[in-house]
C-alpha cells in the first residue's frame, strides 16, 4: 500500500530536505522513524526538496509498505519519536500509483520580512534595516504572472527540461507594523526561484533597483540581471495541492 503523510518542519536544524552525506535532513529522520516503528526498510518521497535552513509549514511525503498498522497509532507514535523541529498531522491510504511530487499541481510559498529588529523573528525571518515601498513591489510582482520562463531567478547549474513555471499568485502582504509576507504560488518552482524573486522585489522595494527594471531582468534570462538570493531562514513552504480522487477511502 502507498501512503501520504501531511506534516511540517522548521528547518533551522536540518541541512534541508533530502538525504546527504554526514548532515541532518528531514527525509532521513522521519525514514528512521518510520522504519523503526514498523519494523521494515522505509524509503520516503517528498514533494519537494527544500534547502538548508528553509521551514515548511505543510509538506507531502509518500511512503510504501506492506505492514498492517493504525495511521492514528503511527502518527502519535511518530511524533513522539521524532525530534521537536517536526511534527507528523496525518497519515493516509491513496492510490498505489499517487506520487507526492509529481502528482502536486499547485504549490505556495511565503516569504517573511520584518523591518524592525525582532529577536523572536531572528531563526524565522529576514531582516531589512531600511524603509521599502511596498506599492512598488507589489506593481513589480503582479509584472511577474505575465511570464512564465523565470530562468534569471533559477540557480545557473540545475538539470532541468525547462524554466517555464505557471504562476498564480505574487503579492506582499503587510501583517503587522514591521512584518511583510510574500506570498507566491506556482505550478512548480525553479531551485533557489523564490529567494531570488524575493531579493528582486527587495532591491526595487529600497530604490536600488527600478519598477521598470523587473521586465528586463525576466527577458534577460540572466540570473546575473536579477536581484540577490534572500536567507533561507524567511522561506516557508505553505501549500500543496493534488486531485482529489488521489486518496482512498478507509
Amino acid at each position: 500500500m502507498r501512503y501520504f503523510i501531511e506534516l511540517s518542519y522548521n528547518g533551522a536544524s536540518f541541512h534541508g530536505w533530502q538525504i546527504q552525506p554526514n548532515a541532518s535532513s528531514v527525509q532521513e529522520t522521519i525514514e528512521k522513524g518510520l522504519s523503526l516503528l514498523l519494523r521494515t526498510s522505509i524509503h520516503i518521497v517528498g514533494a519537494g526538496r527544500t534547502d538548508t535552513g528553509v521551514h515548511a509549514k505543510f509538506m507531502i511525503a509518500h511512503f510504501e509498505t506492506d505492514q498492517v498498522f493504525n495511521p492514528d497509532d503511527l502518527v502519535y507514535k511518530l511524533n513522539s519519536f521524532l525530534k521537536e523541529p517536526i511534527a507528523i498531522y496525518k497519515i493516509y491510504k491513496v492510490k498505489p500509483d499517487a506520487h507526492a511530487r509529481f502528482d502536486a499541481y499547485r504549490r505556495a510559498y511565503e516569504y517573511r520580512v520584518v523591518t524592525r529588529k525582532n529577536p523572536f523573528e531572528t531563526n524565522n525571518a529576514y531582516f531589512v534595516n531600511q524603509s521599502l515601498d511596498v506599492e512598488k513591489m507589489n506593481l513589480a510582482a503582479a509584472q511577474l504572472l505575465n511570464y512564465k520562463n523565470f530562468k534569471c531567478f533559477s540557480k545557473s547549474k540545475t538539470d532541468v527540461k525547462t524554466y517555464n513555471c505557471e504562476l498564480f499568485r505574487a503579492e506582499w502582504e503587510r501583517k503587522e507594523e514591521h512584518l511583510l509576507v510574500f506570498h507566491i504560488a506556482a505550478n512548480r518552482f525553479l531551485r533557489n526561484m523564490v529567494r531570488a524573486v524575493v531579493g528582486t522585489l527587495l532591491e526595487i522595494g529600497s530604490g536600488k533597483l527600478m519598477l521598470e527594471d523587473i521586465d528586463r531582468i525576466l527577458q534577460s534570462e540572466s540570473r546575473s540581471e536579477a536581484g540577490y538570493s534572500v536567507p533561507a531562514k524567511g522561506l516557508y513552504l505553505t501549500e500543496v495541492m493534488y486531485p482529489q480522487n488521489i486518496g482512498l477511502d478507509e
